[in-house]
């Protein structure tokens, strides 16, 4: 007869780090960070939590690693364009689908860029945009400079379209949503808010795909004007 520890090593055996992360990915689909937490994931995964915890310490781990798994994933894809400009832009989109498909992967990606740059996933980031803004023509004294305004706008421009999504759902449909602001935008004193009130009809319903990209071609002008 098997023994405790025996049956305890076999379920350890059989439960790949892999799986694990896979696991904890599809729960923050679902429930968000909040909502993952160990006593689920022995659920999911139908197993003691010795045996996660043989592969993965602790929360903060499992975290980091899930974020590392879904934008290795996204940057695994790679490039199909041959010019570097339009290489920048699939990389980026490849983010933006990433953190648009995973909502809760822009406030990882934030807590990895500040508290972990150290780990894979800040690198793995500046690398895939650095080597394009090399192959850009930038100078290699602008090299960290322009990656840095590119990872920038990238992860900030998707994580607040990710935000907006969550919202909206949580809310009231989108082109209600944008709809409502412009009003609101319209009604603001012309005086205090000029700016607002002349864009605000361009907030109605505009296309957050398509804005993205247009910024980004803002960025990139600017990163060749500096060149």
């Amino acid at each position: 007869m098997a023994t405790r520890e025996q049956r305890s090593q076999r379920r350890t055996d059989g439960l790949t780090r892999e799986r694990i992360v896979e696991t904890a990915v599809a729960l923050l689909d679902s429930a968000g960070a909040r909502g993952l937490t160990f006593k689920a994931l022995t659920e999911r995964l139908a197993t003691g939590p010795g045996a996660i915890y043989w592969h993965v310490p602790n929360k903060d781990a499992l975290l980091a690693a899930a974020t590392e798994a879904v934008i290795s994933t996204a940057l695994a894809a790679g490039t199909t364009a041959a010019v570097p400009r339009e290489q920048v832009r699939e990389v980026a989109l490849g983010l933006f689908d990433a953190i648009d498909e995973h909502p809760w992967l822009a406030a990882q990606l934030t807590a990895e860029l500040s508290r972990n740059p150290r780990g894979a996933v800040t690198p793995r980031i500046y690398d895939s945009f650095g080597r394009r803004v090399r192959a850009l023509g930038v100078p290699e004294s602008g090299w960290f400079t322009a990656t840095s305004a590119l990872v920038h706008y990238v992860l900030g421009a998707a994580g607040q379209n990710a935000a907006n999504a969550v919202a909206a759902d949580h809310e009231v449909d989108r082109d209600e949503f944008l709809d409502s602001v412009s009003n609101a935008w319209e009604a603001l004193d012309p005086d205090d808010f000029p700016f607002a009130r002349a864009v605000a009809d361009q907030l109605r319903g505009h296309d957050d795909r398509r804005q993205f990209l247009d910024g980004l071609d803002f960025v990139l002008t600017g990163i060749a004007a500096g060149r």
